[in-house]
């Protein structure tokens, strides 16, 4: 309760930050206040000790149901307006990115469970699709390096998101690019939602539209990315890959296999085909959304206050590599795709 509690407060002080600059998206400023409170004198000892379970509930629990909500901002009418080009674009940025750093990762000597969570985070949408990839991953909740693992790489794909507010803009006229392939790219290559309308709006309506559209079918692979993860991890164990000790730790931290299709997962598809029923009003959408982001924003808060600097050290340049390797990646496949499909 007492974690519960101060992310609670954290999720008020994160929408008063975003109400006095608008500029800044509630999700970023949580996760922000999540790494200073972490760092505080007497309120990171509480993070890191009273408050512990409570926060790790936030970032593990509370982040399942906003990704059950965030089904509702997806219909099946966005995706087929799109285009059948622009989706096999979205798919293809998605699997080269997410190969692509997940290699990069392992050459560069970073664990497996940490390239897989960049990889997922750069791939789709960011902090939500790490903590739901770290959901089906068999670790137990109070898994400190895990914790630590899921916290940095969270840091690290908002850090990339948000400066891609202003690079981006940036390079639209040395590119040769126009609103709508601006805002495709942006949507492509961004990683929040929140982060895609703040790139995007700066080209003008159009672009913004566009981005929305492409960032939305991206969220839509979050359900089969997570599925297929669920579905190797389930494969392994049941062929005693790994090893009897990874199999082991698995069976304690859950007392079974994960699923095949994650549960969260399917809320997140049965939100969608909800939404593609046109019965969901403007009101409940409007509020479904504002009830997804402050979920969001406890369980960011929540990750970002396991970044502890002084234990990152030793991955620390390592992490940054691949953040900005995977960053490179991301923007350069979708601007190839955008290239391809215009």
């Amino acid at each position: 309760m007492p974690g519960l509690l101060l992310a609670v407060l954290a999720v008020a002080v994160a929408a008063g930050v975003h109400a006095l600059w608008p500029g800044v998206p509630m999700l970023t400023a949580a996760v922000v206040l999540g790494v200073v409170a972490a760092h505080l004198p007497r309120v990171g000892g509480f993070v890191r000790s009273t408050g512990r379970a409570g926060l790790s509930t936030a970032g593990k629990r509370l982040m399942r149901a906003g990704i059950v909500l965030l089904g509702l901002k997806l219909s099946l009418g966005d995706v087929v307006a799109l285009g059948w080009e622009s989706l096999v674009m979205v798919v293809g940025v998605v699997a080269a990115t997410f190969f692509g750093t997940r290699w990069l990762g392992r050459r560069i000597g970073l664990s497996d469970d940490q390239s897989l969570l960049v990889a997922t985070g750069y791939a789709i949408c960011g902090a939500s699709a790490i903590g739901a990839v770290s959901s089906v991953l068999g670790k137990s909740e109070h898994d400190e390096r895990h914790e630590a693992e899921v916290a940095s790489s969270v840091a690290l794909v908002t850090l990339c998101g948000t400066l891609a507010i202003v690079v981006l803009p940036l390079l639209k006229g040395p590119l040769g690019m126009d609103a709508v392939e601006f805002g495709r790219w942006v949507g492509a290559g961004v990683h929040d939602v929140g982060q895609v309308v703040a790139t995007a709006q700066t080209a003008g309506p159009d672009a913004l539209t566009e981005g929305v559209l492409v960032k939305l079918i991206r969220v839509a692979m979050l359900a089969p990315l997570v599925a297929g993860v669920a579905f190797t991890l389930h494969h392994r164990r049941a062929q005693g890959a790994g090893g009897e000790a990874e199999a082991q730790a698995g069976a304690e931290a859950q007392g079974r296999r994960p699923a095949l299709v994650p549960l969260f997962v399917a809320g997140f598809l049965v939100m969608a085909a909800l939404r593609s029923t046109g019965l969901v009003t403007p009101g409940l959408l409007e509020a479904a959304d504002t009830a997804q982001e402050l979920l969001l924003a406890a369980a960011l808060f929540g990750l970002g206050s396991a970044v502890y600097f002084p234990t990152l050290t030793r991955s620390g340049a390592k992490l940054a590599t691949l953040g900005l390797g995977a960053w490179v990646l991301v923007g350069s496949a979708a601007y190839a795709g955008v290239l391809l499909t215009s």
